[in-house]
C-alpha cells in the first residue's frame, strides 16, 4: 500500500477523512452563504450573506461572523500562517466592502468571500477544488 505525502507527516487516515469531513461541511456552508440561490434567467448567483448583509446594523457583522468561523476553522485544521492571513484578508475586503449600503450587498454578491476561502483550503490540501457555479 503507498504512503501519502499527508501519512508521511504523520496524517492518520482518520485524521485526513476527518480533515476532509471538515472541509465539506465548510463548503456547503460557504455555498449556503454565497451562492445558494440563482435569479432565474442568469448566471447571477447569491446566497444568506447578501440576504443577511440587508439588516440594517447587525447584518454585516453576523455574516462577517461566519465569515470568521471558517478562518477559525482553517487554524484549526493547521493551515499556515501565510493561508490564515489570504483568508483573513478575503474576509475584511468583504467586511469593509460589504458595510456600505447597498454597493456593499452588491460586491458580496460578487466577491465571495466564502468561497473564495474554502477554495484556498481545498488548494492548500491539495483536494479536489469542484467546479462551482458562478
Amino acid at each position: 500500500m503507498a504512503t501519502t505525502y499527508s501519512q508521511a507527516q504523520g496524517y492518520s487516515r482518520d485524521h485526513m477523512r476527518s480533515r476532509r469531513e471538515t472541509i465539506e461541511r465548510l463548503d456547503r456552508l460557504s455555498q449556503i452563504m454565497d451562492t445558494a440561490i440563482a435569479v432565474p434567467g442568469t448566471n447571477i448567483r447569491f446566497g444568506a450573506d447578501a440576504i443577511i448583509g440587508l439588516v440594517p446594523g447587525i447584518g454585516d457583522g453576523v455574516s462577517t461572523a461566519i465569515a470568521a468561523w471558517i478562518v477559525y476553522e482553517a487554524h484549526r485544521l493547521g493551515v499556515p500562517r501565510r493561508v490564515l492571513l489570504r483568508m483573513i484578508g478575503n474576509v475584511a475586503i468583504d467586511g469593509l466592502a460589504g458595510s456600505v449600503p447597498v454597493l456593499g450587498d452588491l460586491f458580496d454578491v460578487a466577491f465571495r468571500a466564502n468561497r473564495r476561502n474554502v477554495r484556498i483550503l481545498r488548494e492548500h490540501f491539495g483536494l479536489e477544488v469542484p467546479v462551482t457555479p458562478r
